[in-house]
C-alpha cells in the first residue's frame, strides 16, 4: 500500500506541476509542455520506483520495456510516414510519448500490482489527450501508441515473484516471444 501512495503522490505531483506549467489558456504549446512531463515523470517512477526498493531486475525490465517502445515507435514513424495534424512533420503514427508512457504504467501495473497500475495508467492516459490536444497527433496515433507500449511494457516485463517470463526479440529476419522459466 505505501508503493502504490508513492507512485500516486509522484504522478500527482508532476500532474499538478504539468498543469501549473501550462498557461492558463491552455493552447497547443501548453499542452504539449504538460505531455512531456507526464511522460517524463512515469519513466522516471517505471526506473526510480524499482531503484528505491532494491529491485534490480525491475529496473532493467522497466528500461528494457521503455527502450524497446521507443525503437518500436521509431521505426513505425520511419516505415508509415503518417503527417501529423498541425503539419510540422511525418512523424505522426504512432504517438511515441504515448507509447513511452503506456510502457511504463503497463511495467509499473506487471511489476507492482493494480496499486501502481491504476495511477500510472490515469497519468498515461493523460498524456494521450495532451498529444491529441497539442495537436501533434489523431486519436488513431495515441491509440496505436497505447496499445503498442502496454503490449510491450507486459510482456517484457515480469511479475516480481513470477518464475515465468515472455521475452519478445526481433532481428532482420522476422521475430518472435522467447519463453523463460525459472525451476
Amino acid at each position: 500500500m505505501k508503493l502504490a501512495r508513492l507512485i500516486s503522490s509522484f504522478l500527482a505531483f508532476a500532474m499538478a506541476v504539468s498543469l501549473v506549467s501550462s498557461p492558463a489558456r491552455a493552447d497547443e504549446k501548453g499542452w504539449s509542455d504538460a505531455s512531456d512531463v507526464a511522460r517524463n515523470a512515469l519513466v522516471l517512477a517505471a526506473l526510480g520506483v524499482p531503484i528505491a526498493k532494491g529491485d534490480t531486475d525491475g529496473a532493467l525490465q522497466a528500461g528494457g520495456s521503455i527502450a524497446v517502445t521507443s525503437a518500436e515507435s521509431w521505426a513505425l514513424k520511419e516505415a508509415i510516414k503518417a503527417r501529423r495534424p498541425d503539419g510540422s512533420d511525418y512523424n505522426s503514427f504512432p504517438s511515441g510519448h504515448t507509447s513511452v508512457s503506456f510502457a511504463a504504467a503497463a511495467t509499473l501495473h506487471n511489476r507492482y500490482g493494480w496499486e501502481a497500475g491504476v495511477p500510472a495508467y490515469l497519468a498515461a492516459g493523460f498524456v494521450g489527450v495532451a498529444r491529441v490536444k497539442a495537436d501533434k497527433h489523431k486519436w488513431r496515433d495515441v491509440i496505436a501508441g497505447a496499445a503498442l507500449g502496454s503490449a510491450t511494457g507486459l510482456l517484457i516485463t515480469s511479475k516480481r515473484d513470477s518464475n515465468v517470463q515472455l521475452v519478445p526479440w526481433a532481428e532482420p529476419g522476422g521475430g518472435g516471444v522467447t519463453v523463460a522459466a525459472r525451476f
